[in-house]
């Protein structure tokens, strides 16, 4: 049976504050914040803001000057830290693993300092390197010199989830990756917290990012205060001030795109075939599906090439040429901007969708996607126009107040004619 958890924890930082020595003014101020257990919260804000000190603080890394940190209701300012550490999972940017131990040995650190057999931490690694995406036979017995920086990150957001902590802390860990990585890294951490309810405390200085993968967003001024802390949708549609909107930028009913789920829109299907089919198989099925092309499927199921009548007449007795190959897929956890981008990628009006193991789900066309870019519009400018009825209503109610105010009591005439 899996050893992953069912919640994570609360967490409650009061009047969290840290000063070094020699700087006039602390690098963080009298924060006070409440996370709920099993949240996904992110920290967002300038260099040099404090979001990381801040983070750092939750497992003492960096040991706060003043104030309380309180996980599942308990006080962990005076806990011994480094018994904290081994009750918070940490991941960083460029994962951090140790470059002369094994993946297996990477994974393994924290459970073995607490005292776990071999047998479990072995049936632990191998769960884990399954649940980030990557084969155990293949991966455990690596060196980190020997992996991509994606497959690094996996193994480091493993390592974190070793000992089953019920706190997450990751301190912008997919920076140092390209933009492609960092997209599938993203959708692996959202389908991981869909199974595993962590509490997760994230910073980033990409509002994007903040947007996709948070539940709540804190966006920080400088010393961490807190300009705004509510959810993507009300910093998207509502920022409390111009600091905000300034992370918040332009598109904001584009970037609303980042807040809905491939999984949460219609997923249809399409005529397939794998690569062992015999061809007149495949011609027949192009020939009778009554679609202008058919995907051609590897034997494990994933999405290889989309064929057409044409390429078949080319085929000649092979499938090595023909046809074109698939150029983006989605996860079922990929944000519909992500879905956007493959299909003008592909140039074809939809993308595929993959499950977890990249094996076909079915297609996503470019009619859907438009409809529930309209179907945000209109749920903005209802908001826009239910706001605006709200504030018109509050005036009116201030100027019948005024009024009310400036005639006096009811039965009290003004000068010249008093009562």
């Amino acid at each position: 049976m899996p050893e992953t958890g069912d919640h994570g924890a609360s967490i409650e930082l009061e009047n969290l504050t840290k000063r070094y020595p020699g700087s006039a003014q602390p690098a963080v101020d009298n924060v006070s914040m409440q996370i709920k257990a099993g949240e996904v919260v992110v920290f967002v804000g300038p260099s040099g803001c404090g979001k990381s000190t801040t983070l750092k603080m939750i497992n003492r890394l960096i040991e706060p000057t003043g104030g309380r940190i309180r996980i599942g209701g308990e006080d962990v300012t005076d806990m011994d830290p480094v018994k904290l550490r081994r009750k918070v999972g940490y991941a960083i940017q460029s994962a951090g693993l140790f470059p002369h131990m094994t993946v297996a040995q990477n994974i393994g650190i924290v459970p073995k300092m607490i005292g776990w057999s071999k047998p479990r931490i072995r049936e632990r690694t191998e769960e884990l390197l399954d649940l980030v995406g990557l084969d155990a036979a293949e991966f455990r017995g690596r060196y980190p010199r020997q992996l991509s920086g994606g497959q690094q990150q996996r193994v480091g957001v493993a390592r974190a989830l070793a000992a089953d902590p019920p706190v997450l802390l990751m301190d912008e860990p997919f920076g140092a990756v390209d933009p492609i990585t960092r997209d599938h890294l993203q959708d692996e951490l959202i389908r991981l917290q869909y199974e595993l309810h962590k509490t997760i405390v994230f910073v980033t200085h990409d509002f994007d990012e903040a947007i996709k993968i948070g539940d709540r967003i804190a966006v920080l001024r400088e010393r961490s205060h807190i300009a705004q802390f509510d959810t993507p949708e009300a910093i998207l549609t509502n920022p409390a001030d111009d600091f905000v909107s300034g992370f918040v930028g332009a598109g904001a009913a584009l970037k609303r795109l980042n807040l809905t789920r491939v999984r949460d829109v219609e997923i249809t299907d399409c005529p397939t075939v794998t690569v062992d089919d015999p061809l007149q198989q495949i011609f027949n099925l192009l020939r009778t599906s009554g679609s202008n092309e058919i995907l051609l499927l590897d034997r494990r199921r994933r999405p290889y090439k989309w064929l057409r009548r044409g390429d078949l007449m080319r085929a000649r007795g092979s499938l090595a040429r023909a046809g074109t190959l698939v150029q983006a897929t989605v996860s079922l956890d990929a944000t519909l901007r992500d879905a956007l981008e493959a299909v003008l990628t592909d140039n074809a009006g939809r993308v595929v969708v993959t499950g977890r193991r990249g094996e076909y789900t079915g297609v996503v066309d470019m009619e859907t996607l438009i409809n529930s870019v309209h179907e945000l519009l209109e749920a903005d400018r209802l908001d826009a126009m239910e706001h605006q009825h709200e504030l018109e209503s509050l005036r009116a109610s201030q100027t019948h107040a005024e009024q009310e105010g400036a005639s006096g009591p009811a039965g009290v005439t003004g000068p010249g004619g008093e009562r």
